[in-house]
């Protein structure tokens, strides 16, 4: 755990070259610190919030040079930890950032840990462990729809959310405790059925909420789309071009992809990540056999399959028995090479999304990639809050189970069963209380925050 009354620095921006690097500072000395290494017409422990000075970087030792900078001034509690912050902005590159780094930290700061600043901001009160989560999100992300969401949990929407569902929750608690101080008997029944009906009421948003988490893990780290198929049906064509250039090798051989492929693109707005695979029959070959039994894993883990069938060849009684293995509610089913052929028809596939197509020419590609695209913003529509992390995820069906068995103990209207229903909702409290941080314990922090870059 992190200790308040310690000054920490960092860098924040990417090492390397660049227009500029940051090495930020926080903490009860940063600006006594930022007086002993700054030189200019101002001083930094004289300047007020929000403003900034031009001047330069020396050594502690000997006063030399280390770089021009610009210094930035926060005063507690404005500032992204709300403790005292001074960010010094000079020339990207790895030697005077190293420097400009050492100097501070010899001037008394020590280095920060892992997503310490932001850290801080959370046990300081500025932000709230959903939106210190996000902050790890947004940094980490690939597509437009991860960062939106990111940036609606920084904005504190699933916080808010969330702790809504905690005070009402917290509320009925508080009557249930209330409701033990009445004798057998004495507490009419209709009471004991409105509570009952709030608590469901609660028990349905929060299942809601939890549903969402199919949806938002996809966003965030992208949907898995796995090319599958029979050998030479054109799944490594598709590939291509889905891609838009030359990334698996197709031949005219059969067995060709003998392992999976895997790349990224981006389909309205969300990462997707492209899996090609090792075709689907029955072989000998031992190594053949170990990339369809690769195949399969992907097929099982995608959130959709495009599966490539052959139009010129007809039908094969390997494609149904693939198709009925995968199911309907996740596959769209791609009859290529029409320009040679159309021996399948839509009718003969009369479960499934059919799209034909000349994979070569490009011909009803589009409306494949147009409907792709319409299925993705579908899925990133259907909620407007999402729950994007896992441990959310764990905690909210926790917190439903708890739920659940108190609502169910309060219909018996029996005085033991209210007993047993205070003790259930106050373990869903600590659960939902638990995603916000109103109850976190130091390991679950570590764990979090060990996630993060250093110097965020």
């Amino acid at each position: 755990m992190t200790d308040e009354t310690d000054t920490i620095a960092a860098v924040a921006t990417p090492l390397g070259e660049g227009g500029i690097s940051i090495v930020r500072i926080a903490g009860p000395r940063s600006l006594e610190i930022a007086d002993m290494i700054f030189q200019g017409r101002r001083v930094p422990s004289k300047m007020r919030a929000g403003t900034f000075a031009h001047g330069f970087a020396r050594s502690i030792r000997d006063g030399s040079i280390i770089d021009e900078v610009v210094l930035l001034v926060y005063r507690a509690p404005h500032s992204y930890t709300r403790d005292d912050v001074v960010e010094m902005q000079g020339h990207g590159g790895a030697a005077c950032t190293r420097r400009l780094l050492e100097e501070v930290l010899k001037a008394g700061a020590r280095p920060a840990r892992p997503g310490e600043f932001t850290l801080r901001a959370f046990l300081n009160g500025r932000i709230d462990l959903t939106q210190a989560e996000a902050v790890a999100d947004l940094v980490k992300a690939q597509s437009e729809k991860a960062a939106a969401i990111a940036v609606e949990q920084i904005r504190g929407h699933l916080g808010q959310a969330v702790n809504n569902l905690y005070e009402r929750l917290a509320c009925i608690a508080g009557d249930i405790e209330a409701m033990l101080d009445f004798d057998e008997g004495e507490l009419p029944l209709s009471v004991a059925k409105g509570v009952a009906e709030s608590l469901h009421l609660i028990y349905q948003e929060v299942t809601q909420l939890a549903e969402t988490w199919n949806i938002g893990r996809a966003l965030r780290d992208g949907v898995r789309i796995t090319i599958a198929g029979r050998p030479n049906a054109g799944k490594s064509t598709l590939m291509n071009r889905l891609l838009g250039r030359d990334r698996s090798i197709v031949t005219e051989l059969p067995g060709t992809t003998r392992d999976t492929i895997e790349e990224s693109i981006i389909v309205a707005g969300i990462q997707a990540r492209l899996v090609d695979t090792a075709g689907l029959r029955t072989t000998d070959c031992k190594i053949e056999r170990e990339g369809i039994r690769r195949a399969w894993e992907q097929i099982k883990c995608a959130d959709i399959v495009l599966y490539v069938i052959d139009s010129s060849q007809g039908l094969h009684e390997e494609d149904v028995n693939s198709l009925n293995v995968i199911g309907s509610d996740r596959v769209l089913v791609v009859l290529s090479k029409i320009d040679i052929g159309r021996n399948v028809s839509e009718s003969d596939l009369s479960k499934f999304r059919c799209f034909p197509c000349c994979l070569i020419t490009g011909a009803g590609f589009q409306e494949l990639r147009d409907h792709l695209a319409n299925l993705l913003s579908l899925k990133a529509s259907v909620e407007t809050q999402f729950v994007v992390s896992h441990r959310h995820k764990v905690l909210l069906d926790e917190a439903c189970s708890f739920i659940k068995k108190a609502t169910d103990l309060l219909k018996t209207g029996e005085e033991q069963a209210l007993v047993l229903c205070a003790c259930d909702l106050r373990g869903a409290l600590e659960k939902m209380g638990q995603i916000t941080g109103r109850d976190v314990s130091e390991d679950v922090l570590d764990q979090i925050f060990s996630r993060f870059c250093v110097g965020k």
